[in-house]
C-alpha cells in the first residue's frame, strides 16, 4: 500500500492531480464538442445496444458496473503514466539514485524544511551522529572545533598556516550525499615514505579549495557544494587556538594530542588565545537553532574546546534552541578515566559556568564481554548512565540502546537519530519542526537507511 504515501499532507501533489482531472474533463468535453455531439451520441447509443443484447433486462446494473471499472482504469493509467513520466525525467536530472521516486520528493520538500538543528563538536563522535542527522533534516549545521595539531591535519596548519581540516573533513563525508567511492576517496590516506605519506586526500583537497576561492569558509562552501552536502559544516574560529590542559597535580599541559598523551586528570581547559573569535556562521547558526546538540565526541578537547570560544559560549547561554548532550559510550583514556555520564555532564556545565542544558542522552545497552575485554587492554570502560544523579542537576535523561553491535563500541547512527528524532517530534508536535506526517516517514526513512546497512 506504498501508493497511499503520494497523498501525504506536504507532499504538493494532490493539488496537481486534482488539477491534472478537471484538464482530463475539460480535454473530454473538448473531444466531444470537436467530433461532434451528434457522432458521440451515436458511438454511446451503439454502445448500450451492444450491452442490452449481451445481457438483456440486467443491462443498467452492468454498464454501470462498466462504466465505473473503465472509469478507475482510465485513472489508474493516467496516474501511473503521469508518474513515469517523471520517474524518466528525475532518472535523467539524477541518474543512480537508489530511493523511490516518492522519497526523492519527500526529501527535498519536507527535509529542506525540518527542523534547525545545529551540531556542536568534533572527531569522529560528531561525524558518527550527522550520518543520522541528515535523515531527520537538511537544515543541520556543525559546528566543529579547530584546535587539533596532530596527524595530517596537525602539519597542514604548521605548514599552510590553516586552520586544522581533519575534523571538517569527517563531518563533510558524513553530511554529503555521494557515492561510497566519493567517501572512500575523501578519507584516503597516502602511505609509503614520500613527502604525502600520513596525509589525507580530503585535507588536501579541501586545503586546495580555501587557497583558490580565498579563505576557509569560502573554501569549505566550495567542498560542500562538490559533495552535495545536505547542510553545512563551520569551523568555531579561523584564529590559530591551541588547547591548555591544567591537571589534576597541578601540571600544565598544551596541545590537544599531547594532552591526550599525558593520561592525567584534566581539572580545567583552556583556549589559547582566550578572547579567539568566533566565526559568524558559528554564532549564526546557534543562535538560530531549534535545537542545540552536543557531542558526542572527546569530552574535552572536542565538546568543550569549541565553548571556550567567548562568543560561542555567549550564544549557546542566550540560545532559545533546546539543548541536548549526547553523552560517549565508552570512556577516552588519558581524558574521561573513571568518568560516568554525571562526569561528563559536570565538566560541561562547569566550564561554561552554568547549567544550561535541557536533556541529556545516554546509552542504557549493556556491553558484550568480547567488548569489554577489547577495550580494557586500551584502558577503556563503559559510561555509567548515573541518571538518577543527572536528574538533579535539573536535566531529563533520554536513555536508550545506542551502541553499534560490531567489535566497536561506539554509537550507532541508525539508533542515535531514531533517539534524536523521538526527542525532536515530542518536542516540536505540529509546531514550527515536524507534523506528524513528517515525523512518520523520516522514521521510515531511518528504517530504510538501517535496512541499506545490513544489506552492506
Amino acid at each position: 500500500m506504498g501508493w497511499i504515501k503520494w497523498l501525504w499532507p506536504g507532499m504538493n501533489l494532490k493539488r496537481w492531480l486534482f488539477l491534472f482531472t478537471i484538464g482530463a474533463v475539460f480535454s473530454a468535453i473538448g473531444i466531444a464538442l470537436v467530433f461532434n455531439y451528434q457522432f458521440i451520441g451515436f458511438i454511446e447509443e451503439l454502445l448500450f445496444r451492444m450491452m442490452y443484447m449481451a445481457t438483456g433486462e440486467y443491462y443498467k446494473a452492468i454498464s454501470m458496473a462498466g462504466g465505473i471499472s473503465i472509469l478507475l482504469i482510465g485513472l489508474i493509467v493516467m496516474f501511473y503514466a503521469t508518474r513515469q513520466i517523471i520517474h524518466s525525467v528525475m532518472e535523467s536530472v539524477l541518474p543512480g539514485e537508489n530511493t523511490s521516486l516518492m522519497e526523492r520528493i519527500f526529501r527535498q520538500r519536507k527535509l529542506n524544511k525540518g527542523p534547525a538543528i545545529t551540531v556542536v563538536g568534533g572527531g569522529t563522535g560528531l561525524s558518527v551522529l550527522l550520518r543520522g542527522m541528515k535523515y531527520i533534516t537538511h537544515n543541520c549545521t556543525a559546528v566543529v572545533s579547530t584546535a587539533d595539531n596532530g596527524g595530517s591535519s596537525g602539519r597542514l596548519r604548521q605548514e599552510l598556516g590553516i586552520i586544522p581540516p581533519g575534523d571538517l573533513r569527517n563531518c563533510l563525508v558524513a553530511l554529503a550525499d555521494t557515492e561510497p567511492l566519493m567517501e572512500k576517496v575523501m578519507q584516503y590516506r597516502f602511505k609509503g615514505d614520500t613527502p604525502l605519506a600520513g596525509h589525507n586526500l580530503g585535507n588536501l583537497f579541501i586545503a586546495a579549495l580555501a587557497e583558490a576561492e580565498g579563505s576557509m569558509e569560502a573554501g569549505l562552501v566550495a567542498v560542500s557544494e562538490i559533495l552535495k552536502v545536505r547542510g553545512h559544516v563551520v569551523p568555531s574560529t579561523l584564529e590559530n587556538v591551541n588547547l591548555m590542559a591544567e591537571m589534576a597535580d597541578g601540571t600544565i599541559v598544551k596541545g590537544e594530542s599531547e594532552i591526550s598523551l599525558a593520561q592525567k586528570r584534566i581539572k580545567k581547559l583552556e583556549i589559547i588565545p582566550s578572547d579567539a573569535k568566533a566565526t559568524q556562521g558559528a554564532i549564526s547558526a546557534i543562535m538560530k537553532a531549534d535545537v542545540l546538540i552536543f557531542g558526542p565526541g572527546s569530552l574535552y578537547t572536542s565538546v568543550i574546546a569549541n565553548m571556550l570560544v567567548p562568543e560561542i559560549k555567549k550564544a549557546i547561554i542566550e540560545s532559545k534552541a533546546v539543548k541536548i548532550y549526547v553523552c560517549n559510550v565508552m570512556t577516552q583514556p588519558g581524558e574521561t578515566d573513571g568518568y560516568g555520564a554525571y562526569e561528563h555532564v559536570k565538566a560541561i556545565v562547569d566550564h561554561v559556568g552554568e547549567q544550561f542544558l535541557d536533556y541529556v542522552v545516554v546509552n542504557s545497552q549493556r556491553v558484550t564481554a568480547a567488548q569489554l575485554a577489547m577495550y580494557q587492554e586500551k584502558g577503556s570502560m563503559p559510561v555509567s548512565p548515573d541518571v538518577e544523579q543527572i536528574r538533579q542537576l535539573g536535566i531529563e535523561v533520554v536513555a536508550n540502546s545506542l551502541i553499534s553491535t560490531t567489535d566497536f563500541v561506539r554509537h550507532n547512527p541508525v539508533k542515535l537519530a531514531q533517539t534524536i528524532i523521538s526527542l525532536v517530534y515530542r518536542l516540536r508536535l505540529f509546531g514550527k519542526g515536524m507534523q506528524f506526517f513528517d515525523y512518520v516517514f523520516v522514521r521510515q526513512s531511518i528504517r530504510n537507511l538501517e535496512k541499506n546497512k545490513r544489506g552492506e
